[in-house]
């Protein structure tokens, strides 16, 4: 979809910006841009929309495996900076290009191979079909011996938390890693804390709860096959849980511009470590970096780095100017 993005509240009027935008088109940009060969399977509508898609994602080196639909438009969000620390999206994709997509496209896109299959449960919150077409794609990939990331992503806009659950839970036994935030690891695990289902459990839920609460979930889905579990804390960092042990990775020190797509940034990090061969503590890191780079820089996905760039944090004193 694209994202109309304001710098005040909508209700004012003012000029937007328009960017591409979408959970996996974000992850496919950070991976891309840190020299990985990428390809993007989706549907867009034969409108300026989405030719401006195509054309923004082939410039980052992605290739693509689209269907364009005549019969339907590009979907839109209007993202609104409403305060400095507060962001509202309101979308309109309901009944768009590509809410139709399914798994004739997804077919196509997987024929030609990969390492990794990467999957939100954005995706799947857009229609019976594309729910579907995840579904398919996610079980054909692990079936043909690929890796399937799967970031739950919730979107309450989208979907109900009940929702997200009666299809991204039976989703992550198909995935060898799962990425969620902290808030959303129940939708694809068994929450002990939420389980107990009384008031005086909620009200006792101290950090040590939380934390063993995470471990459980985390504990539930290796044992249901997932290799590997990792939650996004944002400016707290981030984890991952494996049959070997629980790593930790502080978040890099920045200032912070814009939060919109950090999280998939901080995914394309850990992405292109696992594809570069990288232990668990190395593709943590990366994807804190890459993480960093996005809060610290406007846009979902315009500021995230190359290779190259990945050394500047951290290195680099802040407010410099290299010369």
């Amino acid at each position: 979809m694209v994202s109309l993005r304001s710098a005040g509240p909508l209700s004012a009027g003012g000029s937007l910006g328009m960017h591409v935008a979408g959970a996996e088109s974000n992850v496919a940009v950070g991976v891309a841009r840190l020299g990985h060969s990428v390809t993007w399977a989706g549907v867009v509508g034969a409108d300026p929309h989405g030719e401006f898609i195509l054309r923004q994602l082939r410039a980052e080196g992605i290739g693509l495996r689209h269907r364009i639909d005549a019969a339907r438009n590009t979907g839109v969000m209007f993202l609104e900076q409403r305060t400095a620390d507060v962001t509202r999206a309101f979308y309109y994709r309901a009944g768009s290009a590509g809410s139709t997509l399914n798994r004739e496209d997804l077919d196509r896109a997987l024929t030609a191979g990969a390492r990794i299959l990467h999957l939100t449960g954005i995706t799947a919150a857009l229609s019976p079909d594309a729910q579907k077409a995840v579904e398919y794609a996610a079980e054909r990939a692990a079936a043909e011996g690929m890796e399937v990331s799967l970031d739950v992503n919730y979107r309450g806009k989208l979907w109900s938390r009940e929702q997200a659950r009666a299809v991204l839970a039976p989703l992550a036994r198909h995935a060898s890693i799962v990425i969620a935030s902290d808030d959303e690891l129940d939708l694809v695990a068994s929450d002990p804390v939420r389980a107990a289902g009384t008031k005086a459990a909620e009200a006792g839920a101290t950090a040590a709860g939380l934390a063993d609460s995470e471990e459980a979930m985390a504990a539930e889905l290796l044992g249901r096959g997932v290799r590997e579990v990792v939650v996004k804390r944002g400016a707290a960092g981030a984890a991952a849980h494996t049959a070997r042990g629980r790593w930790d990775q502080p978040a890099v020190p920045v200032t912070s511009i814009d939060t919109v797509g950090a999280g998939d940034a901080f995914t394309a990090g850990y992405l292109s470590a696992l594809l570069d061969g990288e232990d668990v503590a190395g593709r943590l890191q990366r994807g804190a970096l890459a993480g960093a780079f996005a809060v610290s820089t406007a846009g979902d996905w315009e500021g995230l780095p190359g290779r190259a760039e990945l050394a500047l944090l951290g290195t680099t004193s802040s407010g410099t100017t290299q010369r």
